[in-house]
């Protein structure tokens, strides 16, 4: 082969070869450096923290583990009989007000027919007598709208569509008015949240598609950014006692990039995907597509 041609046959490998080197790194810098990606993503949903409004013995739980519920389902039930007897003694309690209640107007009556008869201070008597006896009657009817609700709220119930877990509840237990008796996994608030560099934030805005993947599943799902978070939490600065910023004296040469948490919701995804809270993700953001109207 000719010197000459050999000599420029390997100059002009050695260039592709070059140009092709210079453009994976460009790639692989952008891949890393500037395009939106990461795969520190979650599956997120809201998580009710279910509670009776009212304590006593559990009576019945009538859920199990992982079921998924409706809105309104029954969950479990609080002593209903001690408040049905509750709401009973409201009942007699009212009947006996009322009764003291119209003998005290009855009194009243009779001595204003008397007239001069009775004296004034008695008169005064009788009002006030009427009055507490109305005072006690209305108590005694206030006292059983309070007792009904409490009967209504021996039945808990859902109050989101979603899916009953960790269930450790069972008929015996005793729960306190208020105390967190099981958690239910709202399905409704299911999302993605990925946590982006903040040098990454320049190139992501509402709307923009984005594309997930879950750990484990090689189909993506299809989604869009919903929001970006306002703020986090700033671990080199907080409030002293006297309420003046207290400033870490300390600053770091090796300056990482804060994570911004973005919410970004799933337009469409495979059947039989199973979106679990706490699920890893990765999600790529698609800047150059237009945004969701």
């Amino acid at each position: 082969m000719n010197p000459v041609l050999s000599a420029v046959l390997r100059w002009i490998v050695t260039a592709l070869i070059v140009t092709a080197a210079i453009l994976v790194a460009i790639a692989l810098w952008r891949r890393y450096e500037t395009d939106p990606w990461t795969r520190d993503g979650h599956v997120r949903a809201d998580v009710v923290r279910v509670a009776s409004d009212v304590g006593g013995l559990v009576t019945s739980v009538a859920v199990h583990d992982n079921q998924m519920v409706h809105k309104g389902d029954l969950l479990f039930v609080v002593d209903m009989p001690r408040y049905a007897d509750a709401l009973g003694q409201a009942d007699a309690n009212i009947a006996s007000a009322r009764a003291k209640y119209e003998q005290a107007q009855k009194v009243a009556r009779r001595d204003i027919a008397l007239g001069d008869l009775v004296a004034t201070e008695t008169h005064e008597e009788n009002v006030a007598s009427v009055q507490t006896a109305k005072a006690a009657l209305d108590a005694a009817i206030s006292a059983k709208q309070t007792a009904e609700l409490n009967v209504h709220r021996t039945a808990v119930r859902a109050s989101v569509n979603g899916i009953v877990t960790n269930l450790d509840l069972h008929p015996g237990d005793f729960v306190g008015a208020g105390t967190q008796a099981m958690a239910l996994v709202d399905l409704d608030s299911i999302r993605i949240e990925g946590y982006f560099e903040e040098t990454k934030l320049r190139h992501i805005h509402v709307g923009d598609e984005a594309r997930i993947r879950l750990m484990g599943d090689e189909r993506d799902m299809e989604g869009h950014v919903d929001s970006i978070s306002a703020g986090i939490a700033d671990d080199q600065s907080n409030n002293s006692a006297n309420q003046l910023r207290a400033v870490d004296p300390t600053f770091s040469w090796v300056r990482l990039a804060q994570r911004i948490p973005v919410r970004i919701h799933v337009d469409r995804m495979a059947a039989g995907t199973q979106l679990i809270a706490g699920r890893t993700a990765t999600v790529t953001i698609l800047p150059e597509q237009s945004p969701k109207k």
